[in-house]
């Protein structure tokens, strides 16, 4: 078993906890379900926000997933001139059998074009 990480970005809707805590939720399920990750499996996940999120903090949403004895840590994302704004990010560690190139990066409601190299 080895250890790999995963990344994935979701665009907001709106600056508010029920949007920003709803998608990060959805982004998290889509990780764990792509990539068979259980909770036992995962050893850290660290989020970003851009800087116009500031509602709530995106780890809550892995809380309220039942991952709250997962090492969760959030941050600002750079605030880069042009960057898409809205999004929130989250690379998470975890135990599996998968090999590198299996592992999936989910990126979802307009945020794929971030990462338009894994398509």
């Amino acid at each position: 078993m080895s250890v790999r990480a995963a990344r994935g970005a979701i665009r907001v809707n709106d600056d508010t906890a029920d949007d920003v805590l709803s998608a990060t939720g959805r982004l998290l399920s889509a990780m764990l379900d792509r990539n068979a990750v259980e909770a036992d499996d995962i050893v850290s996940v660290f989020f970003t926000a851009t800087e116009d999120l500031r509602s709530a903090f995106p780890a809550e949403a892995a809380r309220r997933l039942g991952l709250g004895r997962v090492p969760l840590l959030c941050a600002q994302e750079i605030p880069v001139a042009g960057a898409m704004p809205r999004v929130v990010r989250v690379l998470m560690h975890f135990h599996t059998d998968r090999a590198q190139r299996e592992v999936v990066h989910p990126y979802l409601d307009g945020a794929e074009s971030l990462r338009d190299d894994l398509g």
